[in-house]
């Protein structure tokens, strides 16, 4: 752990003050919502997730004034940037999945905060893990950017291959089946709590099983997105902030957004340019830091372009709001069962 502090730009002091503001959110936002679940209204999640946003911009404004280039971060507030779009904006495709996951298990509406909430911090979580494991890979062996860098690639040839078919074709994942096969489990919600006891015997509840499979589906985003910023950026510090701030406002966005996901029809193909443009530009990376003796005899590659962190930048925001106004256009020529069509069947947020 001392390794990937002393490889970032921020000292071991930032790391902990950093670390205990997000459990401070994390704390007082669970205990709002332990003591009055509910569905929020659009003021209130508009107020929480401009603040989030706000509170990111800020974050990565004072990094583009006053953090010190490192060896692992030459341009830390272009890159934390960088890395927070890119997150924000999978985190965004990440929502259909949750929206049906809510849908597949009729989770009162009042429950869903609390839900979304709790896998919001095993995201956390579990992406603080990958990020350290992907710290020390990187640090020990260079030839790790090929293995992320064609890993990318080929999801976004998925990506863009399926388009928005996969979102319609969720299936829980095997423990999650195994819960619901062979944990004493009970069909009755108890407002928030995992388990419940009936006639002495302790159950878990539907909310156990809409948490697990919030977890373990986070999981597997994780496998996609922590990879693609470290091809932004090698700092962990800014990968753990970057996931922070998008995984943040992910609650807000869930309620406050609704119908405009539908609205969406060509983010899959969005997002499956700017992971094939990250996954190539990761390539070219371990190309440059080539030791693997297979390949050019062991040397770096000198003739191989390094893609510049600006122009990244100018990459991933062109792509988004080129995906978003055509999206947004072509949508509005569209009936509701031809939007269903392009992107599959979405929340009716008028329900319940």
């Amino acid at each position: 752990m001392s390794s990937i502090v002393e490889g970032s730009v921020a000292s071991p002091t930032v790391w902990l003050i950093t670390i205990v503001v997000t459990l401070g959110l994390l704390l007082v936002d669970l205990l709002i919502i332990a003591r009055r679940p509910h569905e929020p209204t659009m003021p209130e999640v508009s107020r929480h997730l401009a603040f989030f946003i706000g509170l990111a911009v800020v974050f990565g404004v004072c990094l583009w004034l006053f953090a010190s280039p490192h060896e692992n971060s030459p341009s830390p507030g272009p890159e934390f940037f960088a890395g927070w779009l890119t997150e924000y904006s999978l985190s965004i495709d990440n929502l259909f999945i949750f929206i049906i996951i809510m849908n597949s298990f009729a989770v009162p509406r009042k429950l869903q905060q609390t839900a979304l909430m709790i896998g919001i911090v095993l995201a956390l979580v579990m992406r603080a893990i990958f990020i350290v494991v992907g710290a020390a890979a990187i640090n020990q062996f260079s030839w790790v950017f090929y293995i992320f860098g064609l890993f990318l690639v080929y999801t976004a040839w998925k990506l863009a291959k399926e388009g928005g078919e996969d979102e319609d074709e969720y299936e829980e994942n095997r423990l999650v089946k195994f819960a619901e096969n062979h944990l004493p489990a009970t069909k009755e919600w108890n407002g928030t709590k995992l388990f419940t006891t009936e006639n002495g015997k302790r159950l878990i509840t539907p909310m156990f099983l809409v948490v697990l499979t919030l977890g373990t589906t986070d999981l597997l985003f994780a496998l996609d997105s922590i990879p693609a910023i470290y091809g932004l950026t090698r700092d962990p510090y800014l990968v753990f902030t970057a996931n922070i701030f998008a995984l943040m406002g992910l609650r807000q966005l869930y309620f406050l957004i609704g119908g405009l996901l539908q609205r969406l029809i060509y983010l899959s193909y969005g997002l499956a340019v700017l992971l094939g443009f990250i996954g190539v530009k990761l390539i070219l990376h371990a190309m440059h830091e080539n030791e693997l003796p297979f390949i050019n005899g062991g040397e770096h590659i000198s003739w191989a372009p390094d893609i510049p962190i600006w122009l990244s930048l100018v990459i991933i925001i062109g792509t988004l709001a080129v995906t978003a106004v055509v999206s947004l256009w072509a949508s509005s020529k569209m009936t509701d069962a031809e939007q269903d069509a392009a992107t599959g069947p979405r929340r009716d947020w008028e329900d319940d």
